[in-house]
């Protein structure tokens, strides 16, 4: 079995492995069956893609969208792995290549959608090729508690079963139901090792703002970043359209994406933003979980997400590359009664809707928050928060206000209206706002009249829309989405239970937080762009997105560091060995403005001890290369032996000699075993 480090190292240009990755690559790698929860962006693709180069055989990968795969194939081979994938999208081409190097046994990695395991002809061919290992990406789409529910994953089960082989599955957000339904769906029960390697994201900063003419706080967020990747989240795909050209009225460029689009359109979306810098796509959610682009910097939503779990998800695909990247999220009442009703609505059974109020209650908790928001966010997935990395609140704490006499004069209004009306008859009740609906209903005549005189009507809005957060009133389906009180709402009504609230409708003008740290200081702005638009024109010659060339973090180490040989561009994180033989020279010359000359034997070996012990041996070549004396026949070993020597480094004469046989040994022999041993 291959070095885990040494592939890492050579095929993927990373010096360590990530938190969590090497005890996860070592489980998979010795055949044990695994579940792995770890957080969007913390490297699940390389705990089952480093396995199967370390060993023989074929390891499958089932996962959920086409564009998902496409993207890590592109990835693997700018990276000299043999990986293909079978789906309705390839080209005949595409198809050959795979079927050839199945044949020839050079295949590491088929990718498969979960929909093609409904063929027997795929379980024909999967045991004809050597399948070793199955690999199953976004594990919780198995589970019926999971948030993209996939019939097809539950083939997933009997196909391990029918080869024999074990199986590692993957995913990022998995609360205890929906991984006892993965275990139990994928596993047959049988308890794989599991890892829970933390939820937190230190690099993404959390914010929700209520909603105050959100059109415009989209934008005035999109204009503190302008220029770099982001989507923008939305409940309808009329909303994404509307904005989406709001968006571009305002300079930016930007595009709607939505499941209403033409597949040829959706795909047209896809490839834009994975190969331009700086494009928003603004996107019901029918948009992401295939998008596999490390640069996003920015993820806002327009409209509530439907779960903590949902927007767990959404949030994540903003800097997967490691560097700092922002969410916001724009919340109000009309969002809240959305999600309550159609969950009430809908035809799942009763265990199931209350479970689904209760992931909502977790995310309206931590908009509603008046504390940490990472603090709130880990707590619900059981873990706990040292020190957070960046919230709008520990930025800015939240002005508080004691909310229990405003709370218990809002129910006393919706219990003596007979709990039908909503939020705005309700207002004008606490108000003593005489509209011809409360005087036919004689509602000015109820003790509750007039009684919130004291707080304005926005305020009073507020306080309705942070009881629906905190549960403490529904809208009720049955009549027209008016509210009703919860059983949590009893302790503080009869005044057992006092309610801490924000005065967040009191904001005369939102504080606008600054864009995050640039990734590169301004003094090397200019030579980022430069490494941007050389890896930008080589994506566009090779047809890929731009971060299968190199990701914005792998440049900006670049022009941080000016690497000014490609030993010195080795060491850059990203670079692996065949991206540096394709591309070092061309980015070393973007930085030095001199092409580096460097043997194509030398150049395999840059950055490593070997590299350094190669440059000696040749020079150690070049001095007897006529003898002692400068007398003799010339007489020299061949790059590729050189490189030999400096990777095998034999120890004593009798091995050297075996390496540069006897003719060579008697000239170079003494000198080269002296460097050897100097290197250690």
């Amino acid at each position: 079995m291959q070095d885990a480090a040494a592939l890492l190292r050579d095929v993927f240009g990373h010096s360590a492995f990530r938190p969590g990755q090497q005890d996860i690559v070592t489980a998979v790698a010795e055949g044990r069956d695994v579940l792995a929860i770890m957080p969007t962006g913390g490297g699940k693709s390389l705990c089952f893609q480093l396995p199967a180069l370390m060993s023989g055989g074929v390891t499958v990968v089932i996962s959920p969208l086409i564009a998902l795969m496409r993207d890590q194939v592109r990835g693997l081979r700018e990276a000299g792995v043999v990986a293909g994938a079978l789906t309705s999208g390839n080209t005949e081409e595409e198809t050959d290549f795979v079927w050839q190097a199945a044949e020839e046994g050079t295949l590491k990695l088929l990718y498969l959608a979960p929909e093609r395991l409904a063929s027997g002809a795929a379980l024909r061919m999967l045991k004809r090729i050597g399948v070793t290992r199955i690999a199953v990406d976004e594990a919780h789409c198995v589970s019926q508690w999971g948030h993209d529910f996939r019939p097809d994953y539950l083939r997933i089960g009997d196909l391990r079963r029918d080869l024999g082989v074990p199986l590692a599955a993957f995913t990022a957000t998995a609360d205890a139901e929906t991984q006892a339904e993965i275990v139990q769906k994928l596993f047959a029960g049988e308890p794989p090792i599991s890892f829970l390697h933390g939820f937190d994201r230190p690099n993404l900063h959390l914010a929700f703002q209520p909603k105050n003419k959100p059109r415009e706080q989209i934008l005035r967020f999109a204009a503190a970043r302008k220029g770099a990747s982001g989507i923008v989240y939305c409940g309808t795909r009329a909303k994404t359209e509307s904005l989406a050209k709001a968006l571009c009225d305002e300079g930016h460029g930007a595009v709607a994406y939505h499941g209403g689009m033409e597949a040829e359109e959706r795909r047209h979306v896809e490839a834009r933003f994975s190969r331009e810098d700086g494009l928003i796509v603004v996107a019901t959610v029918a948009f992401g979980m295939g998008v596999d682009k490390p640069d996003i910097r920015w993820v806002a939503h327009a409209d509530l997400p439907k779960s903590i779990e949902a927007y767990y998800q959404e949030i994540g695909r903003a800097g997967r590359d490691g560097a700092p990247a922002e969410t916001m999220t724009l919340y109000g009442a009309d969002d809240i009664r959305l999600r309550r009703s159609q969950i009430d609505e809908g035809l799942a059974p009763d265990d199931r809707k209350e479970a689904d109020h209760g992931r909502l209650n977790a995310l309206l908790g931590l908009a509603e928050a008046t504390g940490c928001r990472r603090e709130k966010l880990l707590a619900y997935f059981g873990e706990d928060c040292a020190v957070c990395s960046g919230c709008d609140h520990c930025d800015s704490p939240p002005d508080v206000m004691d909310g229990t006499e405003a709370v218990r004069k809002a129910l006393s209004a919706i219990l003596r209206t007979g709990e039908y009306f909503g939020i705005g008859h309700l207002t004008d009740v606490l108000t003593g706002n005489t509209t011809d609906k409360v005087r036919a209903r004689g509602h000015d005549d109820l003790p509750t009249f007039g009684v919130g005189r004291d707080m304005a009507r926005g305020v009073w809005q507020s306080v309705f829309r942070q009881m629906m957060g905190l549960d403490l009133v529904r809208p009720d389906p049955a009549r027209h989405g008016a509210l009703r009180m919860t059983e949590a709402a009893r302790p503080i009504l009869r005044g057992e239970q006092d309610v801490t609230l924000r005065r967040d409708a009191l904001k005369a003008a939102e504080t606008r937080r600054p864009a995050a740290k640039a990734l590169v200081a301004d003094e090397d702005a200019p030579l980022m762009s430069a490494l941007k638009a050389k890896r930008r024109a080589l994506a566009e010659a090779a047809r890929v997105p731009a971060y299968v060339i190199f990701t914005d973090r792998t440049l900006a180490e670049m022009a941080e560091t000016k690497p000014a040989s490609l030993d010195d561009m080795a060491r850059i994180g990203g670079v692996g060995a065949k991206k540096l033989e394709r591309y070092g020279a061309m980015f070393l010359e973007v930085i030095t403005g001199a092409e580096e000359q460097m043997h194509p034997t030398r150049r395999r070996l840059a950055g490593r001890a070997s590299g350094t012990l190669y440059d000696q041996l040749l020079e150690a070549q070049a001095a007897l290369s006529r003898g002692e004396h400068g007398t003799e026949k010339p007489l020299s070993c061949s790059a590729s032996l050189l490189a030999k020597v400096a990777e095998t480094r034999p120890r004593d004469e009798v091995a050297m000699e075996r390496l540069l046989g006897e003719r060579r040994a008697e000239r170079f022999g003494a000198a080269f075993l002296d460097l050897v041993h100097e290197a250690g």
